[in-house]
């Protein structure tokens, strides 16, 4: 055990099945930090598991105390879980992948990757500890687990929060891309309205990325596109402001050369390299019963305004979106490229949510759902919150889609008490 003030952890290691359904098949280790109150008085108090968003991305790593978490252990024994794949949780990361064998081989491997197998870890990783029933929060992605979680294994469960993730039950990623460019553009015509000057200086940056010639400190090309993806900070609380600070010092003083703090700035917001499920399996958490197939890159075509940028032309960013195109241009994810697109054209997929089950829901379900959100469409969360039995909804546009990072003390309070 260790402490931070306001915090003692505890580390766990759990050896799973890679395959629920073959324990013989191979395993891999899922990691939790338990996260206690600094005061010690927690043997008696639940657990609560924080399942986080993603897809690919690790748990929290708390530096100090406060936010949410301050508020979760008055109440829990919060279990921050690496979502298998991610963090400690024998980590998916490039080179691990390649050495699995052919593309085949690791798209076998990797579709056992999905919410689905999260949730079956979590009913492992219960019953190894000798929980009877456990509260789920789950944020963007880790609402779509913990919907799962509630069509698959609800005696787990003795309440769910969610916070940005309540995803679709019978929706197709191309049925979110009709929803999220419209939203994207929306946050676009934001930002260059709350920073008059921002336009000017995007539009000088990708007039000088037509020469082909920018490349990023890590050595990968710095295109048109891949400058657009910065856009996906739009969607947070933080994110307008941050995009106007790194272009305000985009170009080196006197000179027509991109500064290296800006085309750091821009590598920074960007972690395909040390997260690549993000890339690789972010379509297929909308995948039930058939391929993606690059819904988004299809998607965009109904959207011209978002084409690369030419010189001179209007600058638009994109959001939450993968591109087939990242498995060329992004170094660390080159040689993934034909297990990509295995899995992007993969159509046995079983489905995620289970709308009859829902329907008979008993568990406490307590929903934050962000009116203005730019990943999740909240009319698809405003329909299956109609749709879990019992599920309290509570439907703000005082939070972008970070309102549990950005004002996490308030934000859990006030769903736990709907609960």
């Amino acid at each position: 055990m260790y402490r931070i003030p306001g915090f003692h952890f505890e580390d766990h290691i759990f050896r799973l099945p890679l395959d629920h359904d073959d324990p013989a098949g191979g395993a891999i280790e899922v990691f939790g930090r338990e996260v206690l109150s600094g005061d010690g008085a927690h043997s008696h108090r639940p657990w609560l598991v924080f399942l986080q968003g993603g897809p690919g991305f690790e748990s929290p790593r708390p530096l100090a105390a406060g936010g949410w978490l301050s508020k979760a252990v008055e109440r829990y024994r919060v279990l921050l879980l690496d979502q298998r794949g991610t963090g400690r949780s024998t980590p998916q990361v490039p080179e691990n992948i390649t050495a699995l064998g052919d593309a085949a081989a690791q798209s076998e491997h990797l579709a056992r990757f999905r919410a689905d197998a999260i949730v079956r870890d979590c009913e492992a990783i219960r019953s190894e500890l000798g929980v009877e029933r456990w509260t789920v929060l789950g944020q963007s992605f880790g609402g779509f687990c913990a919907v799962h979680y509630l069509s698959s294994a609800p005696e787990g469960l003795s309440g769910v929060m969610i916070t940005g993730g309540l995803p679709g039950l019978e929706t197709s990623a191309e049925d979110v891309y009709r929803r999220t460019y419209p939203l994207t553009r929306t946050k676009n015509e934001q930002l260059f309205a709350r920073f008059p000057q921002l336009e000017g200086r995007v539009r000088a940056v990708f007039d000088r990325l037509q020469r082909g010639d920018v490349v990023l400190p890590c050595g990968d090309p710095l295109t048109p596109e891949r400058l657009q993806l910065v856009g996906s900070q739009l969607g947070f609380s933080y994110g307008a402001a941050q995009l106007h600070y790194l272009f305000e010092r985009a170009f080196v003083p006197g000179a027509d050369a991109l500064s290296r703090a800006f085309l750091r700035g821009v590598e920074g917001m960007q972690a395909f390299d040390t997260n690549p499920f993000y890339a690789i399996l972010h379509e297929a958490c909308y995948a039930q019963g058939g391929a993606t197939a690059w819904a988004a890159d299809r998607v965009r075509g109904e959207f011209p305004e978002f084409a690369p940028p030419v010189a001179g032309g209007a600058p638009l960013f994109t959001g939450e979106m993968v591109y087939p195109w990242f498995f060329e241009q992004i170094g660390a994810l080159r040689g993934l490229a034909e297990v990509g697109d295995l899995l992007a054209h993969r159509s046995d997929w079983p489905a995620l949510y289970d709308p009859a089950a829902l329907g008979r829901n008993k568990v406490p379900v307590a929903a934050l759902i962000y009116h203005d959100d730019m990943f999740v469409p909240a009319d698809l969360s405003i329909e299956t919150a109609g749709r879990i039995k019992g599920l309290e909804p509570w439907i703000t546009n005082e939070h972008e889609h970070d309102g549990l990072r950005a004002d996490g003390a308030n934000v859990f309070d006030k769903l736990h008490a709907r609960l």
